[in-house]
């Protein structure tokens, strides 16, 4: 190379210790981070993406077609994670951009973290630790999970897994996913609403699917049921949420992801409810995976664009 061509890290966090991170190097690639330590907005991973950046390993940043417009010496783009929600995969293969993700790295962290919710919420777990420490002893009688009609919206590999999970436990599994309509656990979507006890979002987010989770949605759910979304903020409207959980519609809900992070909506104010930091796919072990897997891709792009083989 004439010239320092850069890698672009724009996760909030990465392990630049990671053998794929020092072959990169090697090859004469230098490695840069996102400067902010947050999720990037539209105006400031366009202007990071100066002309001398060639790869990008994404977070959750908007990678619209502006953006991608605008760097036309970008080759390849490395998810580190599964959606791709945020990437306007047109534009990219109109530039001839090569784009990965990583679609199994996630799966049982984001599963995991899933089921500690839906425990969570039948439990009182985080509600009966936040009330002993404010000096109040209350024994509420929680559920089991058990007994209990599971409902995953999307049956992909996350909701698959957390199908696996619950049925360990003895709960009878209902799903809805238009890609799976000859699985014996299929049901209509509104079916789905108003049969199951807990409801599990694992689809990504589109035009399509936006406040898929609304108060027409929401009316149509037990009363006394739980609401839990690990997949993306936009599917669910959260002013209706926060409705339906003042007003004992619904028993509880967990969420992990939000319309705008970091989140400081109106949701905080509810005692019913369990809020955790988009953190499904922060297990060490998996994330580890994850960041290597999306290094990896990345050398396997640059190998592929360059027509020479720079990794293995």
């Amino acid at each position: 190379m004439d010239k320092m061509q850069k890698i672009l890290i724009t996760t909030s966090s990465f392990d630049l210790e990671l053998p794929e991170i020092k072959t990169l190097r090697e090859s004469g690639y230098e490695v840069v981070l996102n400067p902010y330590g947050r999720r990037l907005t539209e105006a400031e991973i366009r202007e990071l993406l100066t002309p001398d950046i060639v790869g990008l390993i994404a977070g959750l940043e908007p990678l619209t077609k502006a953006v991608i417009d605008a760097a036309p010496h970008l080759r390849v783009i490395s998810r580190c994670g599964i959606g791709m929600d945020n990437v306007d995969l047109a534009a990219a293969k109109a530039q001839g951009i090569q784009v990965f993700n990583t679609p199994d790295a996630p799966t049982k962290a984001v599963a995991e973290l899933a089921m500690g919710l839906i425990l969570d919420a039948l439990r009182g777990i985080s509600a009966q630790d936040r009330k002993i420490r404010a000096g109040e002893w209350q024994r509420p009688m929680g559920g089991l999970l058990g007994a209990r009609t599971l409902g995953l919206i999307g049956f992909g590999r996350i909701g698959r897994k957390v199908a696996e999970y619950a049925q360990a436990f003895g709960a009878e599994i209902i799903m809805h996913d238009p890609f799976a309509t000859d699985n014996p656990h299929y049901v209509a979507f509104d079916d789905l609403l108003a049969q199951a006890d807990i409801i599990s979002l694992h689809i990504p987010y589109s035009k399509e699917s936006h406040h898929l989770i609304d108060r027409k949605a929401l009316a149509k759910m037990k009363r006394g049921s739980i609401l839990v979304n690990t997949a993306r903020g936009g599917l669910v409207d959260e002013q209706a949420l926060a409705e339906a959980l003042q007003s004992g519609h619904l028993a509880g809900a967990s969420l992990d992801v939000y319309a705008q992070e970091p989140y400081q909506g109106i949701l905080t104010d509810i005692e019913n409810i369990t809020l955790t930091a988009h953190v499904g796919s922060y297990a060490q072990e998996a994330r580890t995976e994850q960041e290597a897997l999306a290094a990896r891709n990345m050398l396997i792009g640059l190998q592929d664009e360059a027509g020479a083989r720079i990794y293995g």
